[in-house]
């Protein structure tokens, strides 16, 4: 089955369409990204869900928090799609690829060609793997309905157990507090956060959700979820503890949905393996978002991101190179958290133990600051707390790779932009 016209600016000019496997944040992107830069040839965005594409940060930030109404989560309104002449397809799942052919087969057995193909697959949560983790009562977040699911649990009283001290089980733990339950956060490391702040910025994190009221409880492994008459009532440790709990949140980090990238015969590792251009390693396929691990020039190096900045800005870059253009994503990772009257945002990548001090700028004790990760005297990234516009002058700082003094950096009186 082929869908869509011939193009303009790029378009294969045979009649097949554009397609897009994912109907996400990044794959509606991707069709508003072709259609502004004049492609007048057929775009097809597919997606499982029911639900047209949506922003996922509200899940577990303003939506589940009852903050921010269901219909500003979505990336357009309902008509955009017809009146762009995108054809959306929901409820539908691909379930192979098939690049010699150039088509994408789907649930039904219909086969749709493609001139060029985008995946913006996102990713999934990884299941907890202990006896009753099978459970009613035991939720993940990804989705709306995962959302509003949640959401409704969240009512005063409620035990609710939180398993992973990640960003989602941060965020989830907060809006938990914030509606009045009785929240314990199980974590394996010794900090929340550890891995991806480091210990003197972790520590910031447990002292937030520590001064909320919630139970932190860190150096544990959980080895059941109990239930009673299919429904969970409770987690045990390791060490014998027992935590009651009416819900149990599992926050234990996301794979990239790559099978069918894998099942075609791409690249795979950590992710879609692309170049800086978003092309995977068939030259008709590009990938974007939490799927790809995508070569990073300013890095050297591939990165797979999972964060909304990445959903939002990849898909242009993929646009434009599909349609021909050199175009190269080499945007600095971005990410942002609201936790009760915290927000935050970080820019720029380190590893865990690729850098060599943490210097701050204002005041830790009361959460307004900006910390900097340093390796050779060059800012790595930057992350400010109740701080705000500095994310450009933060973002050049490491782009520059020069090396900084670090009494100007971390003082408060010289602007981040001239330090």
């Amino acid at each position: 089955m082929s869908t869509g016209t011939a193009g303009t600016a790029g378009g294969s000019g045979d009649g097949r369409p554009i397609v897009i496997v994912g109907a996400s944040l990044g794959g509606a992107k991707a069709a508003e990204a072709l259609r502004e830069a004049g492609y007048g040839g057929g775009v097809v965005l597919i997606g499982d869900e029911h639900e047209r594409p949506y922003e996922r940060p509200p899940l577990s930030k303003g939506y589940l928090l009852g903050k921010t109404p269901r219909e500003k989560i979505y990336v357009h309104p309902p008509q955009w799609y017809a009146e762009h002449d995108v054809t959306l397809r929901l409820g539908t799942a691909v379930v192979a690829v098939d690049p010699a052919a150039h088509t994408v087969r789907l649930a039904d057995d219909g086969r749709i060609e493609y001139a060029k193909l985008l995946l913006t697959t996102g990713s999934v949560p990884r299941r907890l793997p202990v006896p009753g983790a099978d459970q009613e009562g035991v939720l993940y977040l990804r989705r709306v309905e995962d959302s509003d699911r949640i959401k409704a649990a969240l009512r005063p009283g409620a035990r609710v157990v939180v398993i992973g001290a990640g960003w989602i089980g941060l965020e989830t733990a907060a809006a938990a507090r914030t509606a009045g339950a009785e929240v314990t956060v199980l974590e394996a490391a010794e900090l929340p956060l550890l891995r991806v702040l480091g210990r003197e910025v972790a520590q910031v994190f447990a002292d937030l959700h520590r001064d909320h009221g919630v139970e932190l409880r860190f150096d544990v492994r959980v080895e059941e979820l109990t239930g009673e008459g299919g429904r969970v009532t409770g987690v045990r440790l390791a060490d014998g503890a027992a935590v009651p709990a009416d819900v149990v949140i599992v926050g234990i980090g996301i794979a990239p949905d790559t099978a069918l990238a894998e099942a075609a015969g791409l690249t795979v590792d950590n992710g879609i393996k692309t170049d800086e251009h978003l092309r995977t390693s068939d030259p008709d396929v590009y990938a974007a978002g939490d799927a790809a691990n995508a070569y990073h020039p300013l890095y050297g190096r591939h990165l797979r991101v999972e964060h909304w900045a990445n959903a939002l800005n990849q898909p242009q870059t993929a646009a434009r190179a599909m349609l021909g253009e050199d175009a190269v994503h080499d945007r600095v990772p971005y990410f942002f958290t609201d936790q009760y009257d915290l927000g935050m945002e970080y820019t720029g990548y380190v590893e865990p133990g690729g850098y060599d001090r943490v210097v701050f700028r204002g005041d830790r004790a009361t959460r307004e600051f900006i910390a900097f990760w340093l390796s050779g005297g060059r800012v790595l990234a930057g992350m400010n707390v109740n701080v705000w516009d500095v994310t450009d002058p933060i973002r050049e700082l490491i782009v520059s790779k020069r090396v900084v003094d670090a009494d100007r950096l971390t003082n408060p009186n010289i602007p981040v932009g001239e330090v």
